[in-house]
C-alpha cells in the first residue's frame, strides 16, 4: 500500500528536475490523521514551487517525538494516503528525528515548515541556503491539529 520512494530513486529524480530548471519544494511532518489543515499547508507548499517532495517520519521516529501512542496510523498507511493528494508529487521515510539528512542529500530550491517554526529554527535552512535556495513558512488559517482531534475524540467517548 505505501506510496514512497527510496533516497536513491529520489536523488536521481532530483538530479534530472534540476536540469530541467524545475523548483522542488520539500517540506516534511508526521501527517497522522490527514485533516484540512494539513491539506491546505500543502497546497500552499506546491504553489511556491513545480514538485512537492513530502519528507514523512517514519513510525519510528513519530514514536520517538510523539510518545508511545504515535502514530495512530502506519507509515505505509500516511505514505499512501499523502501520495493520492495532487498536490504531493513524492513521498519519501525518514527514521531520524529530524529531516536533515534527507535535506543535505536533496538539496530542494524551497524548504517549508509551518509558521510555528521560527525560520532560524528550522532544520536545513543552512543547507538550503548555501545552496541558493530559499526558507520559508506557511501560516495555518484554522487551529487544526492531530493532537486536537485525538483529544476531541477521547473528550467525546470516554464519558
Amino acid at each position: 500500500m505505501s506510496s514512497s520512494i527510496n533516497l536513491s530513486e529520489l536523488k536521481a529524480i532530483r538530479s534530472k528536475l534540476k536540469a530541467s530548471g524545475k523548483k522542488v519544494v520539500f517540506t516534511n511532518g508526521v501527517f497522522d490523521l490527514i485533516h484540512a489543515g494539513h491539506v491546505d499547508y500543502l497546497v500552499k507548499a506546491k504553489a511556491l514551487g513545480d514538485v512537492l517532495i513530502v519528507g514523512l517520519n517514519s513510525d519510528e521516529s513519530v514514536k520517538r517525538i510523539k510518545g508511545e501512542n504515535r502514530p495512530i496510523l502506519k507509515q505505509e498507511e500516511r505514505a499512501f494516503i499523502l501520495s493520492n493528494l495532487k498536490q504531493v508529487d513524492f513521498v519519501i521515510f525518514f527514521n531520524e528525528d529530524t529531516p536533515e539528512k534527507l535535506i543535505s542529500e536533496l538539496v530542494p530550491d524551497i524548504l517549508i515548515k509551518g509558521a510555528d517554526w521560527p525560520i532560524d529554527k528550522i532544520v536545513g535552512k543552512d543547507i538550503v541556503e548555501k545552496n541558493g535556495g530559499e526558507v520559508k513558512t506557511i501560516k495555518f488559517v484554522n487551529d487544526q491539529s492531530t493532537s486536537k482531534i485525538i483529544e476531541l475524540i477521547v473528550k467525546r467517548y470516554s464519558k
